[in-house]
Parts: C-alpha cells; sequence; structure tokens
C-alpha cells in the first residue's frame, strides 16, 4: 500500500443546512483522494487534497479516445452516529475489471480503500443525517496522457470525489415509468457493457431524451443484436416478480452491468425465501405476463435508487401498467431489508458493511 500525504483546505465551504433538499450529483466536499499512475513506475503519489478544477491540455487523451471509468458507492451513518461502507471492495475489484476491459491499469485496490476511508475520516460531518441521505462516493479513473493516438495511455489519474445526497428520485419510493428503447442500443457482447465505462454512458444519453420527451424517467435497453431482451435499465439491474415469491432477472452474459446491488438483492432473495431465476428475458413475454396476471412486480436496483419500483412500461405505442401505483410488496420487503442493513439496522449475516466509526 502507498503512502497517503494530506493537505488540508484552509477555506471549508458551506455544509448543506436542509438535508431535505440535498438532490443527487450537485453538492461536493472539501476534499478529494488522487493518485497517478505511469507505465513502468506504476500507482504513486497518493493524496488527499482540497477539493478543485484540474487542468489538462486539449490534447489530453481522455478527451479524444475515451478512456474513462468510474464506480459509484455510498457511506451511511447509523443511528448511533457512526458511520459505514457497503461492500466498497467490490466496487474496487469491479473498477479494475472495468480498467483491463478498457487497457487501463488495473487500480491498486488497496491504496484506493485506505484513501477512502482517510476521506472520509476528514469528510466526516459531510455525511448526512436524515432517514435515506447518504454520502455518495465516485471513483473515477482518466487517461492523462498529452498525444493524438488511438492507443492504450501511458499515464492515468485515478480519484474520488464525495457528494452528500438525498433520494435519487425525487418522488421516492412511488413507481416509475420506464421506456423500452427498441431502436438504439447500449451495448453488445464482446464489447464494453459489462464495465462502468463512460462511453456506456454517453451511449445512452440520447435514448434518455427521448424517454423524458415521453415522460418516463428511465430507459430499458434491449439486446444488441436481436433487440428482443431485456438487459437493463441505464442506472439500474432489472427484476421481474410472478405470483409474489419468484424473482426473474435477466442473466449476466457480458453487455450487462454486474451490479453490487443486483447481487446483493439476489442473494437475500434467496436467504429471504424467495425463488430467483437469471434467465433471458423477452420483451414480448414480459408484456404477455403481466396482461395475463402472471407478473405481479417490476423494480430495478441500483446504489443510487437501492430498490425502484416500476408502474409502466412503454413499448412503441403500447403502455404496460404493472402493480397498482404503489411499491410492490416484495420490492419494499428487499428495500427495507437491504436499507437496514446498510444504516445498521438490521444485523449483517453477509458480512457486507465496513465499519468506520
Amino acid at each position: 500500500m502507498l503512502p497517503i500525504s494530506v493537505t488540508k483546505a484552509t477555506v471549508l465551504k458551506d455544509k448543506p443546512q436542509d438535508e431535505s433538499k440535498l438532490g443527487f450529483g450537485k453538492i461536493f466536499t472539501d476534499h478529494m483522494f488522487l493518485m497517478d499512475y505511469e507505465e513502468g513506475r506504476g500507482w504513486h503519489d497518493a493524496r488527499i487534497v482540497p477539493y478543485g478544477n484540474f487542468s489538462f491540455d486539449p490534447a489530453t487523451t481522455v478527451f479524444h479516445y475515451g478512456q474513462a471509468i468510474f464506480e459509484g458507492t455510498k457511506c451511511y451513518r447509523r443511528a448511533d452516529g457512526g458511520l459505514q461502507l457497503f461492500r466498497p471492495q467490490e466496487n474496487f475489484a469491479r473498477m479494475s475489471r472495468s480498467a483491463k476491459r478498457m487497457a487501463m491499469p488495473e487500480l491498486d485496490e488497496e491504496t484506493a480503500l485506505e484513501g477512502l476511508k482517510q476521506l472520509i475520516a476528514i469528510e466526516q460531518d459531510w455525511v448526512p443525517h436524515q432517514p435515506g441521505t447518504s454520502l455518495y462516493i465516485r471513483p473515477t479513473m482518466i487517461a492523462t496522457d498529452v498525444m493524438l493516438g488511438v492507443h492504450a495511455a501511458k499515464h492515468y489519474l485515478f480519484y474520488i470525489i464525495l457528494d452528500p445526497v438525498g433520494s435519487y428520485y425525487k418522488n421516492g419510493l412511488a413507481p416509475v415509468g420506464i421506456y423500452v428503447e427498441d431502436e438504439y442500443v447500449r451495448a453488445v457482447r464482446g464489447g464494453t457493457g459489462f464495465t462502468k465505462c463512460a462511453g456506456n454512458y454517453a451511449a445512452s444519453i440520447l435514448a434518455g431524451a427521448i424517454a423524458e420527451e415521453k415522460g418516463y424517467s428511465q430507459v430499458l435497453w434491449l439486446d444488441g443484436v436481436e433487440q428482443k431482451y431485456v438487459e437493463e435499465v441505464g442506472a439500474m439491474n432489472m427484476m421481474f416478480v410472478y405470483g409474489g415469491n419468484r424473482i426473474v432477472t435477466p442473466a449476466l452474459n457480458g453487455s450487462i452491468l454486474p451490479g453490487i446491488t443486483r447481487q446483493s438483492v439476489i442473494t437475500l432473495a434467496r436467504q429471504l425465501g424467495y425463488e430467483v431465476e437469471e434467465t433471458r428475458l423477452a420483451i414480448a413475454d414480459i408484456f404477455a405476463d403481466a396482461k395475463a396476471g402472471k407478473l405481479t412486480e417490476a423494480f430495478g436496483t441500483g446504489t443510487a435508487a437501492v430498490i425502484s419500483p416500476v408502474g409502466e412500461l412503454c413499448m412503441k405505442d403500447e403502455k404496460l401498467t404493472i402493480g397498482d401505483g404503489k411499491i410492490g410488496p416484495v420490492a419494499q420487503k428487499l428495500y427495507d431489508t437491504l436499507t437496514g442493513i446498510q444504516y445498521g439496522r438490521l444485523p449483517d449475516e453477509n458480512n457486507w458493511i465496513m465499519r468506520l466509526s
């Protein structure tokens, strides 16, 4: 593990006074963690410094060739005031897998985790207190060579920034509407769909704008070959409930992000007695099963929203209503269980929690 230097900010920002108005992704703390990579030298200069702008040459390779990956996890405040992380090692391990696919250096996961812990210790007063709030953690890695030419860079910057957040969705756990995209595709097997690379999200923006114009909050992507099979929503993995006790979710196939919340929900669901099936799901079957009364709930899983119930799917001109306009009992049970573990209200039987204080 690398030594970590600390430079404290001399002027601190005003912290939010009204935690009910935090929103998501708009407020950032006083400090950030950085470390650099150079081919032949490896990772070096791990440091915590005041939050501030970067200065890059216009020819910096990340702007031209897209070597950029990121992660997302959270720090939670328990009722006793202590702080804890949820499976941060999994996020850094996934970042290394993303890096490998993008021809970037695998992360020094030990230093990154220690840097995160020290950063949160400095910024602990930024972790909000109200139920449902948390401190969002955004690790990022970008290529920083200064040259034009399509090949892997030799220099990279890894950094972590922190953001106190409220609920990801303005309406909380109210079911959201999802637009099924049947023209554009997000990813194909053999591509970068299983990574958290910036390009995947850039490719989703146009479809997201179209969905928003139609009144929907997210896009449900179909497979990139036949455009028949359910893959994922832009910010979450999808799950469908049959008969109140069977959960079906698209199997990981190389073009779907292996969500950490997804895997956690699958584990918890099985421990709670639900049957969970990972398989190939045709969108036509989803619509048919819902009309036949077989499909009783649908919800997404992800770090930002945790559990997001889906109340409507729209594909072409056909709209499908799921449920009664409220979160379903399965989604509610899984949400209560997972967030109970994350906030320390329920026992952590799977050793997922890393206590910081």
